[in-house]
């Protein structure tokens, strides 16, 4: 039997949350003021659409996740240098770490709200975290001399919580450029070698 296509109007209706939720995550002072209520208002729909399409508040953030990281996943995946696949480990690695800061950067109250309220009790079993970490790991593991990268990725993404991404940009001295180099920095002397 074939697959049933979404009726226009949910197809409409879904592209509606989701720019409705992208627009209060930009503005919001805090995660938690982002509620179902307050994005099926602001999307002009009832909250069961909002149910239907998403399950819960959770669901609607990793669908929103999903859509602002369209671009990234397909450069990791499929993409030319320095994150496709192509490029060897060690320019991998740091340019992956850094496509990650950024859009954490750029992103900051939805993966706050995705990496605090994950339904999965635990962050580190959140699907797009084991994405990240499997990826990494598998990365890690084609450096000759680097040991344990299960837990050295573990590390690495450490780094890019959006916790943390949170509290050093909320410091004076925490501009992009300055929490991009100093990841660099990191991210180099963990691989073994000077930063490019």
């Amino acid at each position: 039997m074939p697959e049933r296509k979404p009726r226009k109007d949910a197809a409409r209706n879904r592209q509606a949350v989701l720019a409705a939720a992208d627009a209060l995550f930009a503005r919001c002072e805090s995660p938690e003021g982002v509620t179902l209520a307050a994005v099926a208002a602001a999307a002009g729909v009832g909250k069961g659409t909002l149910f239907r399409a998403f399950g819960d508040r959770p669901g609607l953030l990793r669908a929103l996740y999903e859509a602002r990281l369209e671009p990234v996943r397909e450069a990791v995946e499929a993409g030319p240098p320095p994150l496709g696949p192509a490029t060897p480990p060690q320019q991998r690695v740091p340019a992956l770490l850094d496509t990650l800061l950024c859009f954490k950067l750029d992103n900051r109250r939805l993966m706050l709200a995705l990496e605090e309220g994950g339904s999965s009790g635990s962050p580190y079993q959140a699907d797009h975290y084991e994405r990240w970490h499997g990826l990494l790991a598998a990365m890690l593991g084609q450096i000759p001399g680097l040991t344990d990268s299960d837990f050295t990725a573990h590390a690495l993404l450490a780094a890019v919580r959006a916790d943390l991404v949170e509290h050093l940009a909320g410091h004076e001295r925490g501009s992009p450029e300055r929490m991009r180099a100093q990841l660099a920095n990191f991210t180099a002397r963990v691989l073994g070698s000077a930063p490019s």
